[in-house]
């Protein structure tokens, strides 16, 4: 059986994750779209389908490790997916310490490291089954340094960062590619969720536009690019870690990361 090939992106809803899903559906691709919020990606879908081949909305929670597996085996009944965007993740700020924080912080182990390595698993055998295709996974800059007042988030996307860079070494050749996407400080809701109004980042320099870091990201993983760091000022953050002592990476972060900037 022959079938039609289509772009699934989690976390499409709202900030990159409706920006891909703009840009895929300019290229006439047909789309899976899936986030929490029913009516935000009912919306999307909406103004999508005058471009896209065609759009089809899967609510899920990926916090539960069980929706993903359901997620999956929907999206995948009766299609072929050929590009997979794991673009889905959140985070919280404050103290490692602070266990007012440890329902937020588990939410993002599940969505940010459990569920994006689930649907990569899936979607690997998926597409070399049907002779190829491109993963995206939206890391951050924050994967290069650990993150004292963002601990958590940072960690969880080292972890996406390594697992990207993994996986893409052992599918050399095979006709799947691995992207890890790695912005910076972007113009979405993460902010607002975060509790991160007032950090020593936000005054570094403006927010990237969501638009711009999603075009970044889409090329790159286009043209099968292992690792994508998206603005200057980002690249120079990701590459200190490198020629400075860790100690010191920390205590730089820290304070980066803090509200007392």
């Amino acid at each position: 059986m022959n079938l039609q090939s289509w772009t699934l992106i989690t976390g499409a809803s709202e900030g990159l994750g409706v920006e891909f899903a703009r840009i895929a559906a300019a290229e006439g691709r047909n789309l899976i779209l899936t986030a929490r919020s029913e009516e935000k990606m009912n919306a999307l879908a909406q103004e999508l389908r005058g471009d896209a081949g065609d759009v089809v909305v899967i609510p899920a929670d990926l916090n539960d490790p069980g929706e993903a597996e359901r997620l999956w085996q929907q999206a995948t009944d009766g299609r072929r997916i050929d590009m997979l965007v794991n673009n889905a993740g959140l985070g919280s700020h404050g103290d490692f310490a602070d266990g007012q924080n440890w329902i937020r912080e588990l939410t993002s182990i599940n969505v940010n490291i459990t569920a994006l390595s689930l649907l990569m698993k899936k979607a690997i055998p998926h597409m070399q089954a049907g002779g190829g295709g491109r993963i995206m996974n939206v890391a951050s800059v924050a994967g290069f340094m650990p993150g004292p007042n963002m601990a958590v988030y940072h960690a969880t996307k080292a972890y996406v960062l390594s697992l990207s860079e993994a996986a893409a070494e052992e599918l050399r050749g095979t006709g799947v590619t691995v992207t890890a996407v790695c912005p910076g400080a972007t113009a979405t809701a993460f902010f607002d969720a975060a509790d991160m109004h007032g950090v020593g980042l936000l005054k570094l320099s403006r927010p990237m536009s969501a638009r711009r870091v999603a075009e970044i990201g889409w090329a790159a993983t286009l043209r099968g690019r292992r690792v994508v760091v998206t603005g200057m000022l980002n690249k120079l953050l990701a590459f200190s870690p490198r020629i400075s002592p860790r100690r010191v990476t920390s205590f730089v972060t820290g304070k980066i990361m803090g509200k007392g900037f």
